[in-house]
């Protein structure tokens, strides 16, 4: 069952897509249901996605498609069909989804610092992010301090987008909290009752620690770098 607003998004991105072929903007649905931000908008979005109600076409960052309606909409009889009418000419296709801008705005925690924890670090400010680079869920963003992982690719001043959970694969790079003291971005291995936090430079050595001593709070979803 899904709550009001989720029913009143998926309604009204259905009605434009029968009326122009074209999913609406962020900022359209943002203002058709009343929010204040386009971020409850991707909330949103996620969670119709997750539960099979849409899908995002890829490669586009403004292609959604509707994949079912709730039960206490299908289940109702259909609307009257008109009875066609001769054709006069032929109709063009609707339009394919067009490229667009669509940003949402996430928190930027500030730098990744030893001894400072992810909830010691306030949201200093809201970073826009295009909606296509973020997936299901719900994120973060985090300077990147240090080089430890530039074998990765991940510089210096890098911004980490990371995604908000509490569990990651082997091999996945994740924000580790050590201890409720340390934070750091690293790559996630187990050795049995141990956790290794590896670093992407041949500099720096693996970190070993005690399962109960490490706590994932986020996996790296992207990265954006600035050029100054």
């Amino acid at each position: 069952m899904l709550t009001r607003k989720q029913h009143e998004l998926l309604r009204f991105i259905q009605v434009r897509l029968e009326e122009s072929g074209v999913s609406p903007s962020f900022e359209e649905m943002k203002d058709a249901l009343d929010l204040k931000s386009k971020s409850g908008v991707h909330r949103l979005i996620s969670a119709l996605e997750e539960r099979g109600f849409i899908r995002r076409l890829p490669n586009r960052a403004r292609a959604l498609e509707v994949l079912r309606q709730p039960d206490d909409v299908t289940n109702k009889a259909p609307a009257p069909v008109a009875p066609r009418e001769a054709p006069v000419a032929l109709r063009p296709a609707p339009r394919a989804p067009e490229p667009a801008n669509d940003v949402i705005e996430i928190p930027l925690h500030g730098r990744i610092a030893a001894g400072v924890p992810i909830e010691a670090i306030e949201g200093q400010s809201m970073l826009p992010v295009p909606a296509a680079l973020l997936g299901s869920g719900d994120h973060y963003a985090l300077e990147v301090s240090g080089d430890s992982m530039i074998e990765a690719g991940i510089l210096d001043g890098d911004l980490a987008l990371v995604k908000r959970t509490d569990t990651a694969r082997d091999g996945e790079i994740v924000v580790a909290l050590i201890r409720g003291e340390e934070a750091t971005l690293k790559y996630l291995r187990r050795d049995g009752p141990k956790v290794r936090l590896d670093p992407a430079n041949a500099a720096y050595e693996a970190q070993i620690y005690g399962a109960e001593e490490v706590q994932v709070q986020g996996k790296l979803a992207g990265i954006l770098r600035r050029y100054h």
